[in-house]
């Protein structure tokens, strides 16, 4: 129990009270699902008007009286117009795309008021996190809406629920508290973080007769029957399409490609789980992201080998994004 007992029953209240709650996309506030408690000013200023009201009693004093119930009165009239400024707002998320473990993913969350007064200091985060999370605060106009990001950083890979987010407000005095906590339906993929330093691409491997489309590699790390440019070579077999996007580390002439046709038909490229180091399953999904991202931006085609799965030899962005999503839910 890390924290002692209290942090343990806290934790616990926190995780019941989550469990209860819906899960949706959507939400429009009203009474039942606000709350409301004074803030630390909001408590001494009631020590200070009881301070006051026992002073007034005690000297008799018509004017601390008056000064006494103006407080109190700007207070409640205070703790109505914060209440106010959440209950029936509408909250509506859009679900994120698929981000990597360990970076940052913001979600995109639209306010939208059907109230003729404008809503004031409404602040948005994820539920529980540590003292320096990240609010953002927007102001949403009488009858419109405002769009806001809440950044989270998912911590693994895999298929994940959104965090729990909460929305508050302190408008307009500080003395109360108002807010609400959220759980939202979407969920999100979280491919693994490809490692920082990767080793070169894999040799490839000897071509089945059947993988007429299949990658072409030798240990220099050029595939798909071209190789770099040098000097000399005819213009005409310059790959123009694949030069535009291949990576500088390919070619010390800006990234120029050609056809080389002895190299084709030779070998096909596989990003192989076995291959992949022997330092644990996350350690070896890792580089074979960073072997996937690598080989989508040298333009290669490269196909994937996992112990449960196995994608034949493609390239493109929807071959890229079925490797990843193969490797977030390996």
């Amino acid at each position: 129990m890390l924290g002692g007992p209290a942090a343990y029953i806290q934790n616990r209240f926190h995780k019941w009270f989550e469990n209860r709650l819906p899960l949706s996309d959507h939400v429009t506030l009203t009474q039942r699902t606000v709350y409301i408690l004074p803030t630390q000013p909001g408590l001494m200023l009631g020590v200070t008007l009881l301070v006051l009201l026992v002073a007034s009693i005690n000297y008799q004093l018509n004017l601390g009286y008056l000064l006494t119930f103006l407080l109190a009165g700007s207070a409640l009239v205070g703790m109505h117009v914060c209440h106010g400024t959440l209950r029936g707002l509408a909250m509506n998320l859009q679900a994120p795309g698929a981000h990597y473990a360990g970076a940052t993913a913001p979600i995109d969350i639209k306010l939208t008021s059907s109230s003729r007064q404008t809503r004031y200091g409404i602040g948005l985060s994820v539920l529980g996190a540590s003292a320096g999370r990240h609010w953002a605060w927007a102001d949403v106009p009488a009858q419109g809406s405002t769009s806001v990001q809440v950044a989270f950083t998912p911590a693994r890979r895999g298929l994940h629920h959104l965090p729990t987010l909460t929305a508050e407000t302190r408008f307009p005095l500080g003395t109360f508290r108002v807010w609400t906590v959220w759980r939202p339906a979407a969920r999100v993929l979280v491919y693994p973080a490809a490692e920082a330093s990767p080793p070169p691409l894999p040799p490839g491997e000897a071509r089945s007769s059947g993988a007429a489309n299949a990658a072409v590699a030798q240990s220099t790390g050029e595939y798909d029957g071209v190789r770099s440019y040098k000097r000399g070579d005819p213009l005409k077999r310059v790959v123009w399409k694949k030069a535009a996007k291949a990576d500088d580390s390919l070619s010390s002439n800006g990234g120029l490609v050609v056809r080389d046709c002895a190299m084709a038909n030779a070998s096909e490229l596989w990003l192989d789980f076995n291959d992949a180091g022997s330092h644990g399953v996350e350690h070896k999904l890792s580089r074979l992201c960073a072997w996937v991202l690598a080989a989508d931006r040298a333009g290669v085609v490269y196909g994937l080998r996992l112990p449960s799965l196995s994608i034949a030899p493609a390239n493109g962005e929807a071959h890229k994004r079925q490797c990843l999503q193969a490797l977030a839910l390996c």
